[in-house]
């Protein structure tokens, strides 16, 4: 990016905000959009003819691992793939080592964010010290800290006691922060490695019912009404929870839901090949949950999509599918999912696509400069997509240290082209830029 009289200024020429209209060029100067129209010049370009330029992507749900298993991911590497998936903004979740359960590990992660500099990453506090569910952390502290905590999750544990998630529904509420429940009964789910049905059944795999997520996501709905409360459900997988979330909203109760590019596409007779790489938590499920899901994110009832970004060691993914730790990576591959599954068959437009992994996921956890309309005077937080590529997925060529993808030689429609924090171009052509 060049200077020009003091000012730092580039240029992307040609591209269609939104995937609307005539094409237009959109000067960035000093991190900010500064003018659309036609002839504009800078003395850096970004070439986007045929391009589509999008709101940079906000994904309320990735496990970066640090600290802790920097063996699987790192704050860096995490970043570098997220740039690279047209990110840029991303909630480290708590379940680290040490849990993010003070503010000496929230404000760890966001410092080493801001160093690594490709992405804001935020940090997730855990709602339970050391999600154990038996007492709430600091939320406090850690929302008054460095990182300035704004979420709260125990995920990969379900905060079970229904006191003590109406405590921190509570203490959330005087705080100004979002409780996000990973929703699962766990004495439904104890040895349970797969969706409970004819699949499973099947293959001899111990079931999961999807009343084990539904029985949680009704609960905590209830408490959030009682309590006045905000609550957000993490990776909605059934049909259930569908019709359940679509409930509450109608009855006034402050509660949103994400779902994940996987549970969009995939569903349970992929665990034929006994392929742990499959595993994942909450599970595939069947055909009939994936039409509901896609349907309710087209509709609004789901909010967003979150990638649920969990990187395993080689260890932990090659093994007996019932020992395997469940997780599939997901930021390089979120957007074109979304094409696949969503613009494709016309469920939703580029401006929906907008919305539900940029402006919707910022609004959720009240982020200022992130999810912002492309208009003049607004945050240079942005993503340029290709529409017309197509790509294959191999995991040896993916930013991430680990190589879980369940994606591997899939080929995928549109491709993440740039993407630029507030002006600065993070990822481009493939390359995640510092």
């Amino acid at each position: 990016m060049t200077e020009k009289g003091g000012a730092v200024e580039l240029v992307i020429k040609g591209a269609r905000p939104y995937g609307e209209g005539d094409p237009v060029d959109v000067l960035i100067r000093d991190g900010v959009i500064a003018e659309i129209g036609t002839d504009l010049t800078a003395g850096e370009v970004i070439d986007a003819q045929g391009q589509i330029l999008l709101p940079g992507f906000v994904d309320l749900h990735t496990h970066l691992r640090e600290p802790g298993r920097e063996d699987t991911e790192t704050i860096e590497s995490g970043s570098s793939a997220a740039a690279l998936g047209g990110y840029t903004a991303v909630f480290a979740m708590a379940n680290t080592n040490p849990v993010a359960d003070s503010h000496v590990v929230t404000d760890h992660v966001w410092r080493r964010g801001q160093e690594v500099g490709l992405v804001d990453v935020y940090p997730v506090g855990a709602v339970t010290v050391g999600l154990k569910g038996k007492q709430l952390a600091e939320m406090g502290t850690m929302a008054a800290g460095v990182g300035q905590v704004r979420m709260f999750s125990d995920d990969g544990h379900c905060v079970y006691d229904p006191l003590i998630m109406r405590r921190a529904l509570e203490y959330a509420t005087s705080l100004g922060v979002l409780i996000a429940q990973h929703a699962e009964e766990p004495r439904l789910t104890e040895g349970a490695v797969a969706h409970e049905g004819p699949n499973a059944a099947k293959l001899g795999l111990a079931g999961w019912p999807r009343a084990a997520e539904e029985a949680i996501v009704a609960r905590d709905a209830l408490l959030a009404r009682d309590a006045k409360a905000r609550v957000h459900i993490c990776h909605a997988s059934t049909a259930g929870t569908v019709e359940l979330v679509k409930w509450a909203k109608a009855q006034g109760i402050s509660i949103t839901a994400e779902v994940t590019p996987h549970h969009l596409l995939l569903d349970d007779s992929r665990l034929e090949t006994y392929d742990a790489v499959n595993r994942v938590n909450p599970p595939l499920r069947e055909a009939s949950d994936v039409a509901a899901l896609r349907q309710a994110l087209a509709e609004g009832i789901l909010d967003c999509v979150a990638t649920d970004h969990a990187p395993h060691a080689e260890q932990d993914k090659c093994c007996e599918f019932s020992a395997a730790r469940p997780g599939m990576l997901g930021l390089e591959t979120a957007l074109s999912i979304i094409v696949q599954t969503m613009v494709e068959p016309g469920l939703l437009d580029w401006r929906g696509v907008a919305r539900v992994m940029s402006e919707k996921p910022a609004a959720i956890v009240g982020l200022d400069e992130h999810g912002r309309p492309i208009e003049v005077g607004e945050p240079a937080n942005l993503t340029l997509v290709d529409p017309d590529a197509s790509w294959t997925v191999r995991a040896k060529e993916l930013a991430s240290i680990s190589d879980n993808t369940p994606f591997e030689e899939m080929t995928f429609p549109a491709k993440v082209t740039a993407t630029m924090l507030r002006g600065r171009v993070t990822a481009r052509d493939g390359k995640a830029v510092r």
